[in-house]
């Protein structure tokens, strides 16, 4: 009696289990998180896609010895691309500053060594235009939507506001689009700082920007304004 009795119990006990399982397999928990969070990085894309004006700044601390390259970029700009500011260059092992205005496919500075603006080619100092970077097509605001294997990475406080970290991982063919030099066969790291409306407060690469240079870490900063601006060729 026993017997007959335990077959079905225990029949049924697999199907709940067996239940159970399927339906955990069936909700896709990872791939909905991974979801929500790209989902996350194409409203902050969106909107500043959508602003009239954007401050950007693009800095690193340091670049390693013997590396020509970008230390800073800040300036505001627009996405018809263009942009005014200063920039600050690494070349022959002492940091060049420069006022530049870039717009219209042409950059332009101004330093002690050039009193007026002249026209430059950023790549020769392995700088990217900034204009570029602030193309809603081909400029900064494309990794958000370009980085893998994202994941949440906590939080964290920037005065009042907690701001939730997403990270991943950027192509080194998407990275070359802001730092030309970027190694493209290489993979780069990013974390994405975003406040509760999915703005982007900031955002860290790291990775071979340079040539026999190791790893080097930018922050990006982005700011958004419905106040447009008017930047012309000097």
């Amino acid at each position: 009696m026993r017997t007959r009795l335990l077959f079905p119990a225990l029949l049924t006990a697999g199907l709940l289990i067996s239940g159970c399982t399927g339906s955990s397999d069936g909700d896709g928990g990872g791939k909905d998180d991974t979801a929500a969070l790209a989902d996350r990085l194409a409203t902050a894309k969106k909107t500043l896609d959508g602003a009239e004006t954007i401050t950007i700044s693009l800095a690193t601390k340091s670049l390693p010895d013997g590396i020509t390259g970008l230390l800073s970029a800040k300036g505001k700009g627009n996405h018809s691309p263009a942009f005014t500011g200063k920039v600050t260059v690494i070349t022959g092992g002492a940091s060049l500053g420069a006022d530049v205005i870039a717009t219209g496919g042409t950059v332009y500075a101004k330093t002690g060594f050039l009193p007026e603006f002249t026209p430059i080619d950023p790549a020769s100092l392995k700088a990217p235009d900034p204009a570029l970077l602030l193309s809603a097509d081909e400029g900064i605001t494309q990794i958000l939507v370009e980085t893998e294997d994202l994941a949440e990475d906590g939080q964290t406080r920037d005065g009042k506001d907690v701001l939730t970290a997403i990270k991943g991982t950027l192509a080194g063919t998407i990275v070359q689009k802001i730092i030309p030099s970027a190694d493209p066969d290489e993979t780069f790291t990013a974390t994405y700082r975003l406040d509760d409306d999915d703005a982007l407060r900031d955002a860290t690469l790291t990775g071979p920007f340079y040539p026999g240079g190791g790893n080097v870490t930018y922050t990006v900063t982005l700011a958004t304004s419905d106040t447009p601006v008017t930047i012309e060729a000097p």
